[in-house]
């Protein structure tokens, strides 16, 4: 259709094997700008898997991922934190930084740090928080590089309800400035509120694929 938004990342007939056990295949999907996406799944459905396919960490056995975007504008959260447990919050945000090439001033990096509750840490040595708050610091990361993909995998597990309440309100906060999110959560039926659309994998292929209010009123029924 003539006008219609190109998706920033399309998946087309995507398959994963691990020797010969098949993970999934003929996974259909496609995520535009400021939408945010939710893979939903039993345990070893193939989500993680999927989620490092789509982030072009991982390739797929067959089909195709087409990325519309640099790689430079991605960000991806996964279970393992990646801070620096010897350094503390700020300089963990400074090295990032000089990663992506940016030069952040301490007033900017100490603006990220207050915008997900860690300006009283600053100065802590990052190898003593808490889970919750090693995840508000990758936030800040994040926030950082301001991408406009961001992958999500499961980045609830493990926080208290304070961190798990700060991370779904910027979750929502990413989508009104125009970033995409694909998001995996253990909370599908919670955090499917805070989606546009679900991507639902099981039996090794897709089982729903559409509208995240049509998926919590069918899972709702069940």
């Amino acid at each position: 259709m003539i006008g219609e938004e190109k998706p920033l990342l399309t998946v087309k007939k995507a398959a994963k094997f691990y020797g010969s056990k098949l993970v999934f295949k003929d996974i259909n999907c496609h995520i535009k700008a400021g939408e945010i996406l939710l893979i939903a799944g039993p345990n070893g459905a193939g989500k993680s898997t999927l989620m490092r396919i789509m982030a072009g960490l991982s390739l797929p056995s067959a089909g195709e991922v087409s990325l519309h975007l640099d790689s430079e504008d991605m960000a991806y959260l996964g279970h393992a934190t990646f801070i620096y447990p010897g350094l503390s919050a700020l300089a963990n945000l400074a090295f990032w930084g000089t990663m992506y090439g940016l030069s952040p001033l301490r007033e900017e990096l100490m603006a990220l740090l207050q915008r997900v509750g860690l300006e009283r840490a600053a100065e802590e040595k990052a190898g003593s928080f808490s889970r919750g708050m090693a995840q508000r610091l990758n936030l800040a990361r994040i926030y950082l590089v301001e991408p406009k993909l961001i992958f999500l995998d499961e980045p609830g597990t493990g926080l208290d309800p304070k961190s798990l309440a700060t991370l779904r309100r910027e979750i929502a906060g990413f989508r009104d400035s125009g970033t995409s999110v694909v998001w995996i959560s253990h909370h599908v039926l919670e955090d499917a509120a805070l989606a546009d659309t679900v991507l639902s994998i099981g039996n090794k292929k897709v089982e729903y694929f559409g509208p995240a209010s049509r998926f919590a009123l069918e899972a709702a029924k069940c």
